[in-house]
C-alpha cells in the first residue's frame, strides 16, 4: 500500500524530493489484539480505547543523477547539463521504482494541465483558483509568474512520460460506487495525483514551510516537528527542504490509496482533453486527525 511522493525539480536531480510512503505494519499483532485465557479472566470494562494508527514510514530516496554523466571526461559545464532532469527519464525511473515497489499511487508537486478555456477564470485552473497558489497555468503556453513557466512545462512533461507509461490522471467521475475514484474498484490501478505542498501545509493547519531560498534551518526543524506532533512520522534519515515537501504533499495520496476519504480532500475539476492538451485536474490535500486541543499555526 505504499506511496511514491515526488517534490519536481527540473534544473538538477539533487534537487528533487523523492519520497516512499508506507504504513508501518506491527511486527506483534497478538500484542495489539489481547486474546487467550488471561484475558477472559479480566473483568468487564467499558469499551476499549481505539488502537493508535499506526506511523507512517518515509523512505527518502536520493537521485542526484551522477550515472548519467558521459563515461569520457568533460567540462564541468557539460557535466552540469548532463545532470539537468530530463522528464522522459525521471519518468522512466519512477515507474520502473513503482513496478520493483509494487506502488500504484504516484504524489507530484506541480500541475498536471493548463485551464480549460471555459472555467470561467481567466489564468488559472479552478484546483489553483480555489487554493490561492501561487502559480497559475492558463491557456497551453501561459503561466504566471512567467519565471515558473518552464517549471510548469517540465511538470506537463513528466506527466505525459508517465501517461505513455499507462498511469492515469486521479479522475473521480464515473466511479460512483467507488470510495476514493480509484483502485481495485474502479479499473485504475496506476494513478498520478497532484499535490501542493504550501496548500498541504495550511490544510493540517500548520504554517508553511518557507521557500527553500527563504528557508533558515530552523524553519525546517519547526515545521518537521510540527508534522511529527500532528501525525506519527518516522523518516529513514533527517528529511531536506525538498524531501519534507514531498512528505506533506503524499500524505493525502496514502489515504486515497487506504480507502481513507476522511483523510483527504479533493479540490478542483476532473481533468479532461479539451483542444489537444489536458486542462483542470484536481490537486488532492491531505486533512488533519481529529484530535482535541485543535491545532495551532506555528508562530
Amino acid at each position: 500500500m505504499a506511496v511514491l511522493s515526488v517534490d519536481l525539480a527540473h534544473r538538477r536531480w539533487s534537487d528533487l524530493g523523492i519520497v516512499v510512503l508506507d504504513r508501518a505494519r506491527p511486527a506483534d499483532s497478538a500484542r495489539l489484539t489481547p486474546s487467550g485465557p488471561e484475558v477472559l479472566s479480566q473483568p468487564a470494562q467499558g469499551p476499549a480505547d481505539p488502537l493508535p494508527e499506526p506511523p507512517i514510514e518515509c523512505e527518502i530516496l536520493a537521485w542526484d543523477g551522477l550515472d548519467l554523466d558521459p563515461e569520457h571526461e568533460i567540462s564541468a559545464e557539460v557535466a552540469a547539463k548532463a545532470r539537468r532532469v530530463d522528464p522522459n527519464i525521471l519518468a522512466g525511473r519512477l515507474n520502473h521504482l513503482c513496478n520493483v515497489r509494487c506502488i500504484h499511487v504516484i504524489v507530484l508537486d506541480g500541475p498536471q494541465a493548463w485551464k480549460s478555456r471555459h472555467n470561467g477564470l481567466l489564468y488559472a485552473r479552478a484546483s489553483e483558483r480555489q487554493l490561492n497558489t501561487a502559480a497559475k497555468t492558463g491557456l497551453p503556453g501561459l503561466v504566471k509568474p512567467v519565471s515558473m513557466r518552464a517549471h510548469a512545462e517540465f511538470c506537463l512533461d513528466v506527466y505525459e512520460a508517465l501517461s505513455r507509461r499507462g498511469w492515469k490522471r486521479l479522475d473521480t467521475t464515473g466511479n460512483p460506487g467507488t470510495k476514493s475514484g480509484f483502485g481495485p474498484e474502479s479499473g485504475l490501478d496506476r494513478v498520478i495525483v497532484e499535490g501542493n505542498p504550501n496548500a498541504a501545509w495550511k490544510s493540517l493547519g500548520i504554517k508553511p514551510l518557507p521557500s527553500k531560498r527563504n528557508s533558515k534551518l530552523i524553519d525546517l526543524a519547526e515545521c518537521y516537528g510540527a508534522l511529527r506532533a500532528l501525525i506519527p512520522i518516522a523518516c529513514n534519515r533527517p528529511p531536506n527542504h525538498d524531501q519534507l515537501q514531498a512528505i506533506v504533499s503524499g500524505l493525502p495520496g496514502l489515504a486515497l490509496e487506504e480507502h481513507n476519504t476522511a483523510g483527504a480532500r479533493i479540490v478542483g475539476t476532473a481533468p479532461r482533453r479539451e483542444e489537444g492538451h489536458w486542462r483542470e485536474g484536481y490537486i488532492v490535500l491531505p486533512v488533519a486527525p481529529a484530535r482535541g486541543g485543535g491545532i495551532r499555526w506555528l508562530q
